[in-house]
């Protein structure tokens, strides 16, 4: 695993034998804050390890998207995916994106971000795309701080949710893709 370093958090892409450790960031990531995934814990919860290995094995045989896990320590505390989008060529989409509550405001969702961001443009995305709870939110702050701006209208969180989701996107410094 390669990992990425911001300060003391590193960042390392997960692959397919780290089901484990995905499933568990993912339900815990659910259960801490349900109200920033349009997904449920209760959904989620449900899936059989062959699900969660399957995830992690089908993004890593296909190239269309990877997932990063942040590390302060040894400690994982973090989680963001990447994927190629189906909304057009050039569009990558982030999303899963959390950071244990114990580890926010160290740089844990920056590094996180970043290294998706890394991925899209070794890609040759020219945007991101990705949609967050409408409210004022470090992950609100943190989007906006990297320069993504609402796209369309607000959208329902999911099915039977009074909260609204805003799509954002970043369009890539081509030049600096070119040179990472």
């Amino acid at each position: 695993m390669d990992k990425v370093n911001s300060s003391m958090i590193a960042t390392t892409a997960l692959e397919p034998s780290h089901w484990p450790l995905y499933r568990d960031l993912r339900l815990q990531s659910l259960q801490d804050s349900p109200d920033a995934f349009g997904s449920t814990y209760g959904s989620e919860a449900t899936r059989t390890d062959e699900d969660w290995s399957a995830r992690l094995q089908t993004a890593a045989s296909s190239g269309q998207g990877r997932a990063f896990v942040a590390l302060e320590g040894e400690a994982p505390c973090g989680l963001v995916w990447c994927k190629l989008a189906g909304a057009g060529p050039g569009v990558a989409e982030i999303f899963q994106m959390w950071v244990d509550p114990a580890c926010r405001g160290r740089g844990a969702g920056r590094a996180l971000l970043q290294a998706a961001l890394d991925w899209a443009r070794r890609h040759d995305m020219q945007r991101v795309r990705l949609g967050v709870t409408i409210q004022d939110s470090p992950a609100m702050h943190l989007y906006t701080a990297l320069g993504f701006k609402p796209i369309g209208p607000p959208e329902p969180l999911r099915a039977g949710s009074a909260l609204m989701s805003q799509g954002m996107e970043l369009v890539l410094d081509t030049v600096q893709a070119r040179n990472d």
